[in-house]
């Protein structure tokens, strides 16, 4: 008989309930944790929290904190994601919380629907709280990241999949690949894979993944993936299908390039880089069952998704309007670009670290006349491939790229400029980019 996606997780979560109900004894932090309505399309009636702590830095990040299987956005904030809360109370960072409100509080990562970007299911809602979040709060584009347990583990690795030039970052706890979950019959829950029985190569795991949001070419999020090797609720297996999908996404191979042991029962694989913040990270956690995250793991979440840092973006020169959608990289609209290409300035700095980079680009109209709609191309240096960007569309990800207007920004008048800017991963070389033209007219450097 067919177990119900509750039914099969209730019985798991027991320690992780217990442990919750030990940690919500700890202290309340000075800001709460607030409801919001009316935030945006939708479609399946989830609901929407918010955390934002008494002092929210300047171009905050944001983090997107998804519950598990029979869990609450008040469960996951008081129980055992409290550690993500006290984080943002010393850094500033902006939580948001959906909350499945389904028959089993899960999240659907099995429908046709939830598996295709903007496709009307759980995720769709997700990415109207971040819309919400992105303009009330000011966020940090290259710092929206999304973690989740379980249920809200298979989420991320959907939402990540799905929504790449969104999430700069994402860690799972106990999760599947993006797209293992799904069914075809209405159900939620998808035996084979919580078993570890869906078996495929890296290639078709990423082929898997891509075909959620066909047509991208861009790069996708760092990803940071745990399981217990004793997990009977979604077997242990999964862990391996995880990283052979999101190495695959990244272009990289199934050899960790270092491994060690942060703890006793711990094994940790880096893939793509050494640090803190590698391309594609896994834990194993000897001995442990269906009860992630347990004391002091979501130390190492925090900083592998950057929730330490400190802002990699300015305030832009000018903000998207309320319609901008930034759940997708909208393509421009109107006539195509006239005007103003006699001479152009451009402006570069990056801010680098291990085998990450951010870069600003200010693009200064010189000329006479005024730029209705652009298109600003560069040469990115060898080594360097863009995850995310804003303020511009970007394609391909590696070698000579191109950056397009998003509607809001098109009009760049006499003297005035438009800042956009990206995130990438590099191999070494953290140089700016190069070889700039807008409109095909090369641009001076100032």
């Amino acid at each position: 008989m067919r177990k119900t996606l509750r039914a099969a997780l209730a019985a798991a979560l027991l320690p992780l309930v217990a442990a919750v109900a030990v940690l919500t004894a700890q202290p309340a932090s000075a800001a709460t944790l607030t409801q919001v309505t009316n935030f945006g399309t939708n479609p399946t009636n989830l609901n929407m929290y918010v955390y934002a702590p008494t002092t929210v830095a300047p171009r905050p990040a944001l983090l997107v904190l998804v519950h598990y299987c029979t869990g609450s956005a008040s469960g996951i904030f008081s129980g055992n994601g409290h550690d993500y809360v006290t984080a943002a109370d010393r850094y500033g960072y902006v939580i948001v919380l959906p909350e499945a409100t389904r028959s089993g509080h899960c999240f659907d990562v099995s429908s046709p629907a939830a598996l295709r970007r903007n496709g009307g299911s759980d995720s769709t809602g997700i990415m109207s709280m971040v819309n919400w979040a992105r303009q009330k709060y000011d966020v940090d584009p290259g710092r929206i990241v999304v973690s989740g347990f379980s249920s809200g583990a298979m989420m991320t690795n959907v939402l990540a999949a799905e929504y790449p030039d969104v999430f700069a970052a994402a860690s799972a706890f106990s999760g599947v690949p993006a797209g293992c979950f799904a069914t075809s019959d209405g159900s939620l829950w998808n035996s084979q894979c919580s078993g570890g029985n869906v078996i495929r190569t890296a290639q078709q795991w990423g082929d898997t993944a891509r075909a959620m949001y066909p047509g991208w070419t861009g790069g996708y999020p760092r990803m940071q993936v745990w399981h217990g090797t004793t997990d009977a609720t979604l077997a242990y297996p999964n862990l391996g299908e995880e990283i052979k999908q999101w190495t695959n996404l990244h272009g990289l191979g199934q050899t960790p390039a270092y491994t060690d042991h942060p703890q006793s029962s711990w094994t940790r694989t880096r893939y793509g880089a050494t640090g803190t913040r590698a391309t594609v990270e896994g834990v194993s956690i000897s001995g442990t069952g269906h009860t992630l995250p347990q004391a002091g793991m979501l130390a190492y979440a925090i900083s592998f998704l950057g929730l330490d840092a400190a802002p990699t973006t300015p305030s832009p020169t000018t903000s998207p309007s309320p319609t901008t959608s930034p759940s997708g990289s909208p393509s421009p609209s109107g006539p195509p670009p006239t005007g103003g290409t006699g001479t152009c300035r451009v402006a570069a700095t990056v801010s680098a670290w291990d085998t990450g980079l951010t870069e600003s680009i200010t693009v200064t109209n010189t000329g006479g006349a005024p730029v209705n709609g652009w298109s600003l191309s560069f040469a990115l240096p060898a080594g360097q491939t863009i995850t995310n960007g804003w303020n511009a569309t970007y394609g391909p990800s590696v070698g000579l790229v191109t950056a397009r207007d998003v509607g809001y920004n098109a009009g760049i008048p006499p003297g005035g400029s438009q800042t956009i800017g990206f995130q990438a991963t590099h191999t070494g070389n953290s140089a700016p980019a190069s070889a700039f033209t807008l409109n095909g007219v090369a641009c001076s450097r100032g």
